[in-house]
């Protein structure tokens, strides 16, 4: 089952937002994430948080057309975003989509991808779609979206992942390890579609841009 998540991040929503929502059993708006697919046309299934960055207005005139309200103490122990995460979960997620979750505060970046460390997430598929670029969380073996010449880098975010074996990559990795504290795996370029990911161990996270590498 697929869900779409959609948080707060202050950057105009990924144009690929609409899609996924077409395709989302689930949509949740993470807090202000309402305002975004409020703009899109787009009413969520659960809106969740402490719904600081919501007006009342909007929140009862979600509540009224059907959505969910789920509101938390302002002082949680959680973001927004992980609460949705949580939610999604719970639902039976097998895939998670989430867009407006980058940019802005980088402490708030930072946490967004160690969030998606979770042992929780370890089973489902999760993908993060920013503008012109598409993040991707390996557990075991994925297939990148994206065309031939677009730039990917493979990032471990634990501190090494072993057994990374790729097809359809410039650079080939066979059985390889790629540390934390190095920067190996950075700027790769699909030759050939499909191009996929396997590893052994550890959890990667593979950063995929519309764009091919300038030399």
């Amino acid at each position: 089952m697929r869900i779409l998540i959609v948080a707060n991040a202050p950057v105009e929503p990924d144009s690929r937002m609409s899609q996924l929502a077409n395709t989302a059993a689930y949509i949740i708006a993470a807090d202000g994430g309402a305002v975004a697919l409020h703009r899109a046309g787009i009413r969520p299934h659960i809106l969740i948080g402490d719904l600081d960055s919501l007006t009342d207005a909007h929140v009862t005139m979600l509540a009224e057309s059907g959505t969910q309200v789920r509101r938390f103490r302002r002082d949680k122990d959680e973001t927004d975003l992980e609460l949705a995460l949580n939610a999604a979960v719970e639902l039976g997620a097998t895939h998670i989509d989430l867009c407006c979750v980058l940019g802005g505060r980088w402490d708030h970046t930072f946490a967004t991808i160690a969030l998606l460390t979770q042992p929780s997430l370890t089973q489902l598929h999760v993908s993060i779609y920013a503008d012109n670029q598409i993040l991707q969380i390996v557990h075991d073996t994925v297939h990148i979206e994206g065309e031939i010449g677009h730039v990917v880098s493979l990032l471990p975010l634990t501190p090494e992942v072993t057994g990374i074996t790729t097809t359809g990559l410039q650079y080939p990795l066979h059985a390889a390890t790629l540390y934390f504290d190095r920067s190996r795996g950075v700027s790769n370029v699909i030759m050939h579609t499909p191009a996929s990911v396997h590893i052994a161990s550890g959890i990667l996270l593979i950063v995929r841009h519309n764009s091919t590498l300038q030399t």
